[in-house]
């Protein structure tokens, strides 16, 4: 009995332990619930987290609830396009070390999320993908795929500032303009890098393209709209007919398995140039 009682106050105290070296982040049971089944699937995938949220209600700024001191937030019931793949890509890099904890899983978003994986503000949050992509490069997180050869036969020379020129558009921003010479200096660093792309002309079922961009890879679409360098984020899937993707769609208004290819999506968007593809670690 006594070694019974034991044995659960230890296990007690690494959870409370666990816990507590757990960034600071809002989340609700439900989300903790899910994160852990899935992690205990032992699933390694990208497309088997990816499909795991189909259905979910497109939601926009579920992020923006502490605009007066920045936290992690968490939420799997309502997701946008980019809530959608960092969930997706923190679960699948999770399961691909082998964790399987809710507190493991929130250290891989908070780190995925924030500047060097440093919660310290408004500011320190990644606003602009390209720079998500360059942080989490360099953390080990993800890769892009960047190749001299077709299908990237077009050059992206980002050029940002859409949030210090819509203040009004972000909450924190407006209500904290002291926060507005930071993200100047983030978009000044990020402004003038070149990335290739595939442009929409290269976005079709060739030998090329499948051999550039595998199931599950993110793929981010280049924009022309002013100020922006990312419209718009989803998960690589094929198709008998060609390349798909999954994506938190405002359209929908749900996450969705799109039915039109890649080439098609891309064509019926006014501002969309092509796209860019990031690959996760371990694939």
């Amino acid at each position: 009995m006594k070694r019974n009682i034991l044995s659960l106050l230890a296990a007690l105290l690494c959870c409370l332990g666990a816990t507590a070296q757990m960034p600071r982040c809002h989340y609700t049971a439900a989300d903790s619930i899910l994160v852990e089944q899935l992690l205990r699937s032992g699933k390694t995938d990208v497309l088997y987290y990816a499909r795991q949220f189909l259905g979910r209600p497109y939601v926009g700024q579920t992020l923006e609830l502490y605009p007066d001191d920045e936290r992690l937030v968490l939420n799997t019931r309502e997701l946008d396009c980019t809530t959608y793949v960092d969930v997706v890509a923190a679960l699948t890099l999770c399961a691909r070390r082998g964790e399987q904890t809710f507190a493991q899983f929130v250290r891989q978003l908070h780190d995925q999320r924030y500047w060097d994986g440093k919660c310290n503000g408004y500011p320190s949050r990644i606003h602009y993908f390209s720079d998500w992509i360059r942080d989490n490069t360099r953390l080990g997180f993800a890769t892009e795929v960047q190749q001299p050869q077709p299908p990237f036969t077009a050059v992206q020379t980002v050029s940002v500032g859409y949030m210090t020129a819509h203040p009004v558009a972000y909450v924190a921003l407006s209500r904290h303009p002291e926060f507005l010479p930071a993200i100047r200096r983030q978009e000044e660093d990020l402004t003038g890098r070149r990335f290739r792309y595939i442009p929409t002309s290269q976005v079709s079922p060739t030998a090329a393209l499948r051999q550039a961009v595998s199931d599950g890879d993110i793929i981010c679409i280049v924009t022309s709209a002013a100020g922006l360098d990312i419209a718009h984020l989803g998960i690589a899937v094929w198709h008998s007919d060609g390349l798909h993707m999954i994506d938190a769609s405002s359209k929908h208004k749900k996450v969705v398995e799109e039915t039109v290819t890649m080439r098609q999506y891309l064509e019926g968007r006014k501002n969309a140039l092509g796209i860019r593809v990031v690959r996760l670690s371990g694939q």
